[in-house]
């Protein structure tokens, strides 16, 4: 080997011949490739893989970019950097650059919400907040742009350091989607997809200034106030229950039925009976109301005469036998009125026969 040849290999070692670029974080964006202090060597292999795209800087000045793909580096497909450099045609010469590779793959399954509440106008409910929280999908589409306006000088950027920037930005645009698009608070749930979409077109135009694009954005849930929610609870059990005059007479019932089944003792049971009376009662009312509004059916036959059992205490509710002077529960005096011994009905005091059975008194 010839001193020539030696030289030769030198020189190539302080030059740079292959320049490629692999992503092992999966949240990189922009990655400045390590030149080492040396030069590039004119004719040296760019490789640029799929989702990727490479940028050449000549002295803070952003030159040509390169698509996915395998290039020889020439004065032919660097016109940017011959212009920049004024080389003439034919030059081959190592020449200095700086190099960034750009991811330009979609960054999916990214986690947004809202820090605070975002006020909203409702015409049902008013001034209202809502809370919302979701995922989104970014990608770099100008990598350029995002050179300029965000890499900077560093050495790489990952997505968490543009995340605040992009959260600010899709809650205000969330924010301008719900106002367009005028959906009522009660139908949001109902609208996650509309809304994406409103939102997604309010959104894209500002981050496309940071050379950047949603390529989804996901509305997952928005919660509306506690008071909202408790409203919507009651309509929805209105809803349910249907016929507010059957669902009170039922709830009156229930109520009563609970305090007859209370074991309070002597009472207890006085309660009990006199709430069955009453529910009974009820219920026949309840159930007079349809035949009422139906159409009259042919008389009926006359009923015989119900046989008297006594009556009921003034004071506790609670039955009292025929001919007892006071309450066996709370000992109350009782009115006492004259009854047939034959059939026990109530007879008009000094009348000698039984106005119901013609009994002899």
């Amino acid at each position: 080997m010839g001193i020539f040849d030696t030289l030769g290999n030198l020189i190539k070692g302080e030059l740079i011949d292959v320049i490629e670029w692999t992503d092992n974080t999966g949240n990189t964006m922009v990655q400045r490739f390590n030149m080492g202090g040396k030069e590039i060597m004119m004719g040296a292999q760019l490789t640029v893989r799929e989702s990727q795209a490479a940028v050449f800087v000549n002295e803070g000045t952003i030159a040509d970019v390169f698509g996915p793909g395998r290039y020889e580096l020439s004065t032919s497909n660097m016109p940017v950097m011959t212009k920049l450099q004024s080389w003439k045609f034919g030059f081959n010469s190592p020449f200095k650059a700086e190099v960034y590779f750009v991811n330009t793959k979609q960054f999916l399954d990214r986690k947004w919400g809202t820090s605070n509440p975002v006020m909203m106008r409702d015409a049902e409910f008013g001034m209202i907040r809502l809370r919302a929280f979701g995922v989104y999908a970014v990608r770099v589409t100008d990598p350029a742009v995002f050179l300029k306006e965000v890499f900077g000088t560093r050495q790489v950027t990952t997505i968490e350091d543009v995340e605040g920037q992009l959260k600010r930005t899709m809650v205000s645009g969330l924010s301008d989607a719900i106002a367009e698009s005028k959906i009522p608070a009660l139908d949001l749930a109902a609208n996650y997809d509309e809304l994406g979409s409103y939102a997604l077109k309010a959104i894209n135009p500002k981050v496309a200034e940071l050379g950047l694009s949603l390529t989804s954005f996901v509305i997952e849930n928005i919660s509306l106030p506690e008071e909202v929610e408790k409203t919507m609870d009651r309509r929805t059990s209105m809803g349910v229950i249907g016929d507010m005059g059957r669902y009170t007479q039922y709830q009156a019932a229930e109520a009563m039925r609970e305090a007859a089944n209370n074991p309070a003792g002597g009472a207890g049971a006085g309660m009990g009976m006199g709430a069955g009376m009453a529910m009974g009662q009820m219920f026949a009312q309840a159930m007079a109301q349809p035949q009422q509004a139906a159409p009259a059916a042919a008389p009926a036959a006359p009923a015989a005469a119900p046989q008297a059992a006594g009556s009921f205490c003034p004071e506790f509710g609670s039955p009292v036998a025929a001919g007892a002077k006071f309450c066996a529960n709370c000992g109350a005096k009782q009115a006492q009125q004259a009854v047939c011994p034959g059939c026990g009905q109530p007879v008009t005091p000094g009348a000698k026969f039984c106005a119901n059975c013609g009994q002899k008194l």
